[in-house]
């Protein structure tokens, strides 16, 4: 079966590129970053602080570490600009 699937994505460029696409998108890793993300917005929203059009920024530069008192709202600029 998997060589049957490996001919037709040989035969149709297409549809490797599409595939190949999807499967950069939906990769484990990429869903494990976005439900980190997720789970902090939760905890802000929990406390009751609007987000809307603001990014969550995690303090010590840990995305992983969702902790309440390493959360902050900031703007999205302040956010994507700082390295």
């Amino acid at each position: 079966m998997a060589s049957d699937s490996k001919k037709y994505y040989d035969k149709n460029p297409k549809a490797k590129d599409k595939k190949k696409k999807y499967d950069t998108k939906y990769n484990k890793k990429t869903v494990k970053d976005r439900t980190s993300r997720n789970k902090a917005r939760r905890i802000i929203k929990s406390k009751g602080v609007n987000i809307k059009g603001k990014d969550v920024d995690h303090k010590n530069g840990n995305p992983k570490d969702n902790r309440k008192s390493n959360l902050r709202v900031i703007s999205k600029s302040k956010n994507r600009g700082k390295k």
